[in-house]
């Protein structure tokens, strides 16, 4: 059975699906093999489907099926993908940082940094003082290594396509 479809032609959908229904009842009594049997099932399917939907674009789009698309939270998070992110992160705080230490140098001037209150409550407050250099180096560290390898990866060419990015 030939079944064409043209622009033409309104399609029943219950009439492609008992033709190809009667093909997988074909592919069943004529071949022995199961993997065969079973790709050949798939693809009716397949081939059904499509006509199905071409057959509802035909009749003036209506009950168009569409797959629909994976959101964020189906899929695992990759070395390719989280690099660029933390990336963005690290750039932001430091960005954040400098812009504070700017409007602060320019609200109280460079004398402020003269002054024993000012450099005892920013220098040697808490631990917490520690803590933010520490990150701050941190993210200074991974950008800058970070941006190394992207631009080394970019400019080289076929070097550093050998080489796994799990290893930076």
């Amino acid at each position: 059975m030939k079944l064409k479809v043209t622009d033409n032609q309104q399609l029943d959908n219950k009439e492609i699906i008992k033709v190809f229904n009667n093909i997988k009842i074909s592919f069943n009594e004529t071949i022995k093999n199961e993997e065969k049997k079973e790709f050949l099932i798939t693809l009716s399917d397949f081939v059904c489907n499509d006509l199905i939907r071409r057959g509802n674009l035909i009749n003036n789009r209506k009950n168009i099926l569409r797959p629909l698309s994976p959101h964020l939270p189906i899929y695992k998070p990759q070395l390719t993908s989280t690099f660029p992110i933390y990336h963005r992160i690290s750039g932001a705080f430091l960005a954040t940082l400098v812009l504070f230490f700017y409007l602060l140098c320019l609200k109280i001037g460079l004398i402020c940094f003269t002054y024993e209150n000012f450099y005892q409550f920013f220098f040697f407050s808490s631990k917490l003082i520690l803590i933010s250099v520490g990150i701050t180096a941190l993210a200074l560290s991974y950008h800058l290594y970070n941006g190394v390898r992207h631009l080394l990866t970019d400019f080289s060419g076929f070097i550093f396509q050998c080489f796994r990015i799990g290893r930076s």
